[in-house]
């Protein structure tokens, strides 16, 4: 089968065939239409430690057709078209054919494009995780405040709509005129500016008293001191990207805040006892696509599938200024 992949001799992407797998146990074989570039799959390239003659697969947010079952499958059947969003311990969705665990996987909605699929899997989990196992939000909190920052980015712009959806008095960051008018069409009720004082912010919108939740999708440590300072007493912070360097915590403490990490590949790093919960969000997740209640994040599609255009994905990705998400789809 064709893949995309990454090699000890080089950094670059190179267009290669190797043997196509055979799925064992829970495993589906996908044949690949579709696949999502997000900021891990830069990070993953950054780490390649590659030794020998190993050939790493990156890509982790794809939709595609199952097209063989392993002896366990019992969620799936040949012959449907599924997305998901994967398992980093495994060879990823640069490939014509890949695995998948069935319990990280959900049928793809109906209503929406392939294209418009393969955009939503990672960063739905994520938003979906963050917001309501991580913050633990419910529905009795249908009315209370959060602060999602980056909310033009990938998460945030599925944060923004969930977090709207329930009720929550959503505040996001963007800082460009185009993040605005992206990040306002998603759901938010106040825009602030993640290059300025945020508390000076939200003071001005009326949050004398700081927000109940925040979601942290950019640069945990330049914001480390506005969050500590904006959260509520007993409120609640979650992010999703890693300290560069120590902080204090001091006001956390005081306030007894809650700070937690969102990870999307923990289930299935970990091999937890929850992972089907996966396939549990995908599975709402799409209900809620399919009658328009959460809306496809798509801003951008790349073809085929190859070395060049994924390296193109990867540049933009990179650049830190993409809205949304991207898309590549084919293989020539």
């Amino acid at each position: 089968m064709k893949v995309v992949g990454l090699t000890k001799a080089s950094t670059d992407f190179v267009d290669m065939e190797i043997k196509q797998p055979v799925p064992e146990n829970h495993d589906l074989l996908v044949k690949i239409k579709a696949i999502s570039i997000n900021p891990v799959d830069t990070k993953q390239r950054e780490a390649n430690k590659l030794t020998g003659n190993e050939v790493r697969i990156l890509g982790w947010d794809a939709v595609g057709e199952v097209v063989e079952i392993g002896s366990e499958v019992t969620l799936f059947k040949t012959g449907q078209e599924v997305y998901f969003a994967g398992d980093v311990t495994r060879p990823g969705a640069y490939a014509e054919f890949t695995l998948i665990d069935e319990r990280l996987v959900g049928l793809k909605p109906k209503h929406l494009s392939l294209e418009e699929a393969a955009a939503m899997p990672l960063t739905t989990i994520t938003a979906w995780e963050a917001l309501f196992d991580r913050l633990e939000i419910v529905e009795a909190d249908k009315g209370k405040s959060i602060l999602i920052i980056n909310g033009a980015g990938g998460v945030g712009s599925i944060a923004t709509q969930l977090a709207a959806n329930i009720g929550l008095n959503v505040t996001a960051t963007a800082s460009r005129e185009e993040t605005i008018a992206w990040t306002k069409k998603h759901g938010a009720n106040h825009i602030i500016n993640h290059r300025e004082n945020l508390t000076k912010q939200l003071k001005d919108l009326g949050f004398e008293q700081g927000v109940d939740f925040i979601l942290c999708l950019h640069n945990t440590n330049a914001h480390w001191d506005d969050m500590q300072e904006a959260i509520r007493p007993q409120g609640k912070i979650c992010s999703i990207v890693e300290l560069a360097e120590p902080v204090k915590m001091s006001l956390l403490k005081d306030k007894s805040a809650t700070f937690s990490y969102e990870f999307m590949f923990t289930r299935s790093k970990y091999n937890t006892e929850d992972k089907i919960k996966q396939h549990e969000i995908l599975t709402e997740a799409a209900n809620m696509l399919d009658k328009g209640d959460v809306t496809s994040t798509l801003n951008k599609v790349l073809s085929p599938i190859n070395a060049k255009t994924i390296e193109e994905a990867h540049e933009i990705i990179s650049s830190g200024k993409m809205i949304g998400k991207l898309v590549v789809k084919g293989f020539e």
